[in-house]
């Protein structure tokens, strides 16, 4: 049976994918519907549409790692991604989500940690909050690490709001890694080698005055 947390955790992912992908005048009863569930029915509902851990099936967090429910990617690396909470407690509410299932009683990968802290530094220098509180939750095997920035009193326990998509793009782009650029400058030394090039071609062209 599902942890009242668990429930909880569950309902916001499933509500997540729910806004980002359904119609838009079916978003508010499917919402509803998964709002009601208790704990069991929850369950049922999750083995019956192949979204907890087993053999044949998918975790809603292995989704988001796949791209099969739609996410606001912040950066990743090869163990683990950085996402935005669709539903924060505060600005730049982050998931760092580790690609894959974990064994009870396995720690965190290093590299998801890592990230983890490099989204951490980002989300100080970007947002600017008084501080930064994070917590490893772990539902069907797999590990979640929650980022969750200070700006007055909030604590992991404060409600959560639906973000604005508008809100999600913008914090998006602020803090997501920025692309290397697919036309790197020329260094110096080459523009040097360059200059000489020319002219040593300019003094092999050059010609004697005509004798008249």
């Amino acid at each position: 049976m599902l942890t009242p947390e668990q429930t909880s955790a569950l309902k916001r992912q499933l509500q997540e994918h729910i806004e980002k992908s359904f119609p838009e005048d079916k978003k508010e009863y499917a919402k509803e519907q998964i709002e009601n569930m208790n704990s069991r029915e929850l369950e049922e509902f999750l083995a019956k549409n192949n979204l907890v851990a087993g053999q044949n099936s998918q975790c809603v967090f292995c989704s988001i790692v796949f791209g099969d429910i739609p996410s606001y990617r912040v950066d990743e690396n090869p163990e683990a991604i950085a996402v935005l909470e669709i539903n924060p407690i505060s600005r730049g509410h982050m998931l760092v989500i580790p690609k894959k299932h974990l064994k009870e009683g396995v720690n965190i990968p290093k590299d998801a940690e890592k990230l983890a802290k490099t989204i951490a530094g980002r989300i100080k220098s970007k947002l600017k909050p008084k501080r930064i509180d994070t917590t490893v939750s772990s539902m069907f095997g797999h590990h979640v690490i929650n980022i969750l920035p200070i700006y007055a009193d909030e604590t992991f326990s404060s409600k959560r709001q639906p973000a604005k998509k508008e809100e999600l793009e913008e914090v998006e782009k602020l803090l997501k890694t920025k692309p290397a650029s697919s036309k790197p400058k020329a260094p110096k030394q080459k523009k040097s080698e360059l200059k000489k090039a020319v002219e040593m071609f300019e003094k092999k062209l050059w010609l004697p005055q005509r004798i008249p």
